[in-house]
């Protein structure tokens, strides 16, 4: 009998397809339709509504250039926010820093956490257990919304925006963030492929722009997030975290004890040089 193939929908005129060796898990929650496969490549892979979401194999560049980046370019950071990540990768990361002093991790679909504690138990490594975390149940937008608590960072580790992920990229979900990060704080996203995906980086950057003093993105090629280099979203009042000189961003991370794979302080300054078909989409 051979293996049942998973074709990708994000794009109308353009596919990616995986054997899936077996399905171990398939659900339509609440929320959205979430299965979990065996690829013989690339391990353990989870997609929603359609979409890769995560690999076994690849989920470390991601992970480490969403989490890293930002608190490195902090510095002080003792609270963080993570906006989704029900996989746990963003949260395994985090609490690598032995600074931060709690975290509150806030996903719309408590089925993702469980089946990701199960299935994909390597992206949590034990971090849903760490007793600075705190995980809330909640829609993302409503939640910075109406918290009364302040954030040094703020990740949001979205899907796509189609479905429940289409929100965290509006324009009330970014004035939620500003009113929760701490002054001097950074936020980032998720932002797409960009070659693929190119409108959603002038949206986001025309919507944070009147929030934040400093906009921008960073980015870095993730091999199963296809087409290019992934950008993510960064936004902060503080303009000179983000031209920060590398020795600075590599004193921090060779105090924090930290061990990447992808991550380096050469990498955390280079991935904010953008092509120049990039820049013209920001406007």
């Amino acid at each position: 009998m051979s293996a049942m193939l998973f074709s990708e929908t994000l794009h109308e005129s353009w596919a990616q397809t995986f054997k899936m060796e077996q399905v171990l898990f398939e659900v339509r929650t609440e929320h959205q339709h979430l299965v979990i496969f065996r690829n013989a490549y690339w391990g353990t892979v989870m997609a929603l509504d359609g979409i890769i979401q995560t690999t076994e194999k690849d989920e470390f560049i991601y992970h480490e250039m969403m989490t890293h980046v930002p608190l490195l370019a902090h510095g002080d950071a003792k609270k963080v926010l993570i906006i989704g990540g029900g996989d746990g990768g963003i949260l395994r990361e985090v609490v690598k820093h032995a600074a931060v002093e709690a975290v509150t991790q806030v996903e719309i679909d408590a089925q993702v956490i469980e089946m990701c504690k199960q299935y994909l138990p390597n992206h949590s490594a034990g971090a849903f257990e760490d007793p600075r975390v705190t995980i809330i149940i909640d829609d993302g937008v409503n939640f910075v919304r109406t918290t009364d608590e302040q954030f040094d960072v703020i990740i949001s580790d979205s899907t796509d925006p189609v479905g429940p992920g289409e929100v965290l990229f509006s324009s009330p979900f970014y004035e939620g963030v500003k009113r929760c990060l701490k002054p001097g704080g950074v936020f980032v996203a998720q932002n797409g492929v960009v070659f693929m995906q190119r409108d959603e980086v002038t949206t986001s950057a025309q919507r944070l722009r009147p929030l934040f003093a400093d906009v921008h993105f960073y980015h870095a090629a993730v091999p199963t997030y296809v087409g290019g280099a992934m950008t993510f979203a960064w936004a902060t009042d503080n303009t000179p975290l983000r031209q920060q000189p590398v020795e600075v961003i590599r004193e921090r991370f060779e105090r924090s004890g930290i061990q990447t794979r992808y991550y380096t302080p050469e990498v955390h300054v280079a991935s904010f040089a953008l092509p120049q078909y990039v820049l013209a989409l920001m406007g």
